[in-house]
């Protein structure tokens, strides 16, 4: 027999918008209620009808996250987040991933899963501004990254500028003096990476140290490959930093593996900061330092705001916030001890 809201309502000895309440995470329903009815539900072993609330508020109860890489540890893990923090609300997450490429992530944001999909998160590129003033989507979006859009949209973001001056202020605390940067991306409005760049600059600059072009390394992409080219070509120029701060952790770990293989090592000759604290960095015959995104927080910030502009479209403009970062120290800075 199936249990209804009535069952639990009269099991809870609560009103039946009561137990609605609960059921839908409301938030405005006190700790103590919420126990009470949540102790009925377990005890009668009752399950929503998902598909008849959705149809009720005229929802699918499907998300979408469009992301630049899945094939990308920080992605992959973000992913994972966002559907954990969703099913919380007993919403599914529809992947979507668009390669960094601009044309699709103009098509992703313009809502061609419109009729299948209640929002959208998406964590762009190459997207512009100019992509996204002519929206004429309703379907909500959330944006995630480093990029500044000054839109009508939510944006979840880290500092990008504080983060990278902590790893390099994290490299200076060490005794190093020469140290470059890799991951510029000459070919790209790529934010993120410029944002990095910037922080990595205003650092040295405040400590009355040199910031040379000469130390800092393009890159054709962010992938292990990447980070051991620009390595290598630094190397060969004749540059010899005593310290690297990466865009990314793949960057890292590649120009870990050049260094190596140069007969340099790390942390002694020359010190290793990356960015995203991937699973990866955690496991290397060299651990790595590294300045980990809180991704639990980015994800539930990113799913309640989109959430909420469900439940209220007619709330204000959109909000800047914030998730947290800290530095996790390893051994590609400290060396084993």
């Amino acid at each position: 027999m199936r249990v209804s809201l009535k069952d639990v309502a009269e099991r809870a000895g609560v009103s039946i918008k009561t137990v609605s309440n609960v059921v839908n995470n409301y938030q405005h329903v006190t700790p103590a209620m919420r126990a009470r009815v949540k102790a009925a539900i377990d005890e009668l072993g009752y399950r929503p009808n998902l598909t008849a609330r959705n149809l009720r508020k005229g929802r699918t109860g499907i998300i979408a996250l469009a992301v630049p890489e899945l094939g990308n540890p920080y992605f992959a893990e973000l992913a994972g987040a966002v559907i954990d923090a969703a099913a919380e609300h007993d919403v599914t997450v529809l992947l979507d991933h668009t390669r960094g490429d601009r044309e699709q992530e103009v098509l992703v944001s313009q809502g061609f899963r419109a009729r299948v999909i209640d929002g959208l998160i998406l964590s762009p590129l190459e997207l512009e501004a100019e992509d996204l003033r002519g929206r004429d989507d309703d379907v909500p979006l959330v944006l995630l990254g480093e990029r500044e859009y000054d839109l009508p949209y939510d944006h979840i973001a880290i500092d990008n500028v504080a983060a990278a001056r902590t790893a390099v202020r994290h490299l200076i605390g060490r005794g190093r003096t020469r140290i470059a940067y890799l991951g510029e991306r000459i070919d790209s409005a790529n934010q993120p990476a410029h944002l990095r760049l910037a922080g990595w600059r205003a650092e040295l600059t405040e400590a009355g140290l040199p910031a040379p072009d000469a130390q800092v390394g393009a890159t054709g992409g962010w992938d292990r490959g990447d980070g051991a080219e620009a390595m290598a070509r630094m190397l060969d120029s004749g540059v010899r930093p005593d310290a690297v701060f990466a865009y990314n952790d793949l960057v890292a770990i590649g120009a870990m593996r050049v260094l190596h293989e140069r007969g340099l090592r790390v942390p002694w000759d020359v010190a290793v900061v990356g960015f995203d604290d991937i699973a990866e960095g955690r496991f290397g015959a060299v651990t790595l330092t590294t300045i980990s995104p809180d991704k639990q927080a980015i994800a539930r910030l990113a799913v309640q705001s989109l959430l909420n502009r469900l439940e209220h479209p007619e709330e204000g403009p959109g909000r800047e916030l914030a998730a947290a970062y800290r530095l996790i120290e390893r051994e590609s800075t400290l060396g084993r001890r």
